[in-house]
């Protein structure tokens, strides 16, 4: 199964740079990598990315990060999975950038 991350430009380019990384600052601040689902990832860039431009979509393979993920109720009851360790370059299925057309970000085909 895939889940999906959303980075900003610097936060992207220190994955790419440094092979690992802590996540955002809000990943930091909360101890672990905050990631959606397929369903979850619209609404998660519409909350914490709203009107954001510049933003990459990752895509990770949830099996391969093993026991390190969790899955925990967060926003409406939701299990959303959150990464207990760095995400690492090696975890990323593919990463496409998450154009913002004036009202919505647009997600790729991939996820449709």
């Amino acid at each position: 199964m895939l889940i999906y991350k959303i980075f900003r430009a610097d936060e992207w380019a220190t994955l790419q740079d440094q092979g690992a990384t802590d996540g955002a600052p809000i990943d930091v601040s909360d101890g672990y990598v905050h990631f959606s689902t397929a369903g979850q990832a619209t609404e998660t860039a519409a909350k914490h990315f709203a009107g954001a431009e510049g933003l990459t979509l990752l895509a990770c393979d949830a099996d391969a990060m093993g026991d390190d993920l969790k899955w925990e109720v967060s926003r409406g009851g939701a299990l959303f999975p959150h990464l207990y360790r760095q995400i690492h370059m090696a975890d990323v299925v593919w990463a496409r950038p998450l154009p913002f057309d004036g009202q919505s970000h647009q997600f790729p085909k991939e996820m449709k």
